[in-house]
């Protein structure tokens, strides 16, 4: 009874049909447009995104593992995404550069800064135990908005951790260098791009 009182409304109104396609196809139309612009938008942020070192201390460790994943998408990594939290396993943001290579990042915030303490080596080794093992970084890196002990950066060395400093970390967060860029010794690209 429901579907012929249906049929027999709109054979009397044929144009109602026409104006839910039309509304239907306008709200499409407009969701798309608006999408476009927000995508749009997000590129030009991104590409223009700066960080001062006092902003990044003045966040908390949570936002500062945002800011980091930002720094990784403005640079190109477009999967970049901040994963730290309880059982992270040593990695608060995990990247593919342009060049196919993954990147684990361990971010220590410092709410003193360089006058905080520095990242030691037991930070070092979780990042090192499970940093190429369990996430299969092919890049292992631990930023800091402060420094590292000596004992640290010796383990760093040897096991072929990188470490962005509070000084590296202000190339980076001002600039518009890549981080792979200001590291050595990063590992070739895994595959050509356009931007090699």
């Amino acid at each position: 009874m429901l579907v012929t009182g249906l049929v027999s409304f709109m054979a009397a109104h044929p144009w109602v049909p026409v104006v839910l396609v039309l509304l239907i196809g306008g709200a499409a139309a407009a969701w798309t447009v608006q999408r476009r612009r927000a995508a749009r938008w997000e590129r030009v942020r991104a590409q223009g995104l700066r960080y001062a070192l006092t902003q990044l201390d003045a966040l908390h460790h949570r936002q500062f593992e945002h800011a980091v994943r930002d720094l990784m998408r403005r640079d190109g990594c477009a999967d970049a995404v901040q994963v730290g939290g309880a059982g992270d396993n040593g990695a608060d943001v995990k990247a593919t550069d342009p060049y196919g290579r993954s990147w684990v990042i361990q971010c220590k915030h410092r709410r003193a800064g360089l006058a905080g303490s520095p990242v030691g080596t037991p930070d070092l080794q979780v990042l090192n135990g499970t940093g190429r093992p369990v996430h299969k970084g092919d890049v292992v890196v631990l930023v800091t908005n402060g420094g590292f002990s000596k004992p640290a950066l010796e383990f760093a060395r040897s096991q072929r951790l990188h470490l962005v400093d509070r000084a590296v970390l202000a190339q980076w967060a001002s600039g518009s260098r890549p981080l792979w860029e200001l590291l050595p010794a990063v590992p070739p690209p895994r595959r050509p791009t356009s931007l090699s």
